[in-house]
């Protein structure tokens, strides 16, 4: 799947691209009940496609992209997403439901939990740009926003 130097940097275009062809992916979609199904599609120098399914209820945690910068474009089904913003003792958590066709551009500090909320299955494409290296997971507790782990490519995923 060609991308151009106009496109490479657009991490959303990258997704849609690469939604816009389902038959190239090197894998079809599953669905798995007891937890998330990923697939990485695509790695190049400058980021990485990543394919994942959502049932009903199936979210991640809070969690950041460990400085990669990247966007997600929703294939099919509605997913929220939940943003978190503010300072880390009095975050603001703001939801908005991305369906099918709709994507999302984000930062290389972007704090955000996804989330099948409806009641059908969802796919999205997602790409990150550097590949992931790291992603930390946090929680929202009594005191505000509490690092809970930092999970490594190539060793928890």
């Amino acid at each position: 799947m060609p991308v151009t130097a106009a496109t490479r940097l657009d991490h959303l275009a990258v997704a849609r691209r690469f939604a816009e062809a389902p038959q190239t992916w090197v894998t079809p979609p599953r669905f798995d009940p007891d937890r998330r199904w990923y697939h990485r599609l695509a790695v190049t120098d400058d980021y990485e496609v990543w394919l994942l399914t959502w049932l009903p209820g199936q979210q991640t945690e809070l969690h950041d992209h460990g400085g990669s910068a990247g966007a997600f474009h929703v294939f099919s089904g509605t997913l929220t997403e939940d943003t978190v913003s503010g300072p880390a003792t009095t975050p603001r958590v703001v939801s908005r439901d991305l369906g099918e066709g709709a994507g999302r551009r984000f930062g290389t500090h972007h704090l955000h939990r996804i989330v099948n909320r409806g009641a059908d299955p969802a796919i999205s494409v997602h790409v990150y740009g550097p590949a992931l290296t790291s992603m930390t997971r946090y929680r929202l507790g009594p005191a505000g926003l509490e690092t809970l782990t930092v999970d490594r490519a190539g060793a928890q995923w």
